[in-house]
């Protein structure tokens, strides 16, 4: 067993190395999971790298996150004409935890992201976003995360969207919708 989890820890670290941009100076080419979305910007995290938690993906979870761009992420990168930020995409079950995410979020399976374009240079809002989302894309979750401080959006790759749109709020220190 001791040996199983030694192997495990060395894969985890290879496929880390394999999405740094470079390595030794040799540009390496990053997984594209659509025209203008790379993994490394649906597993980046500031938590997980100063608590040495991975946040690799299952297969399955990047094929969830390319029907995700498919489907919400390119939709809005086109029509605004500018670069989306995610400032949340996937999260492993450890990461989840150590953030305090829900249990049953969608971030864990591939099918959530968070998009923060406040403080761009490019003039779209949090708002417009979501407004975009709401109005032109079939989604099944939307989220406007504490008066537009983010939109969380969410998309089931069986193609069932529940259309679910939902305020979050502090409410005595907890997060209430």
């Amino acid at each position: 067993l001791k040996e199983y989890f030694q192997k495990k820890n060395l894969l985890l670290k290879a496929k880390k190395i394999l999405l740094n941009k470079t390595i030794n100076n040799k540009k390496l080419k990053i997984m594209k999971l659509s025209e203008h979305l790379d993994l490394s910007e649906v597993t980046r995290s500031d938590m997980a790298k100063r608590r040495g938690l991975s946040n690799m993906p299952t297969p399955e979870h990047i094929e969830n996150f390319k029907i995700l761009a498919e489907n919400i992420f390119e939709p809005i990168r086109k029509h605004f004409g500018v670069p989306i930020f995610v400032s949340s995409g996937y999260r492993s079950k450890e990461l989840n935890k150590a953030i305090g995410g829900a249990t049953s979020s969608q971030h864990l399976l591939g099918q959530a992201l968070d998009l923060d374009m406040d403080g761009t240079k490019n003039g779209v809002t949090n708002k417009m976003v979501f407004d975009y989302i709401k109005a032109n894309l079939n989604f099944d979750q939307l989220i406007n995360e504490f008066d537009y401080s983010w939109v969380h959006v969410s998309y089931n790759p069986s193609g069932k969207q529940r259309k679910q749109i939902l305020n979050a709020v502090k409410v005595g220190g907890k997060t209430s919708y």
